[in-house]
């Protein structure tokens, strides 16, 4: 009987839990980016230093990334992270709840592309932009911006917030 009783409190703890997640991960805002969400979030955060990292559920690199970005955010409280889904396979709300959460970058601004002709919506953020992830976009106090192609180095960043810091 009380072997019964523990199993049982177990079973009702670990569901508990379980739920406690799940409901932790549907209270992510995940914003669809449209036609002229770029330059909303350039308004929006004018004026303060602004990490954009494009990324996707598929993206073996972004995985592996993701993390970092998570440990980055919370040793930078002063630097404004912002999380878009940019890839080119239809990803669900939930999936993409679920792999900033586990990063540790559910309290960042997350977006998801939200528009299939993702063309019209990298042209607006760069005519050059082919489509490839991770990349990250640095946006400097002043407004000024540099691009990181492919998985960004985390050193890099922390010289770039220190750069921000001096300004």
């Amino acid at each position: 009987m009380k072997q019964h009783l523990t199993g049982g409190l177990f079973a009702v703890a670990a569901t508990l839990l379980f739920a406690r997640a799940v409901l932790a991960d549907a209270a992510i805002e995940i914003r669809p980016f449209e036609r002229g969400s770029w330059q909303m979030i350039r308004q929006a955060h004018a004026g303060r230093p602004t990490l954009v990292h494009f990324w996707g559920v598929t993206c073996g690199p972004c995985k592996v990334e993701l993390p970092e970005l998570g440990r980055f955010a919370k040793a930078h409280p002063d630097i404004n992270v912002v999380m878009i889904d940019a890839d080119l396979v239809p990803n669900t709300p939930a999936a993409v709840r679920a792999m900033v959460s586990q990063a540790g970058l559910a309290s960042t601004e997350n977006w998801v592309f939200g528009d299939t002709f993702t063309e019209r919506l990298r042209y607006e953020i760069d005519p050059k932009w082919q489509g490839d992830i991770p990349r990250t976009v640095l946006i400097g106090k002043d407004g000024s911006m540099k691009t990181i192609e492919g998985s960004a180095e985390i050193l890099s960043l922390e010289n770039w917030a220190a750069s921000e810091r001096k300004k």
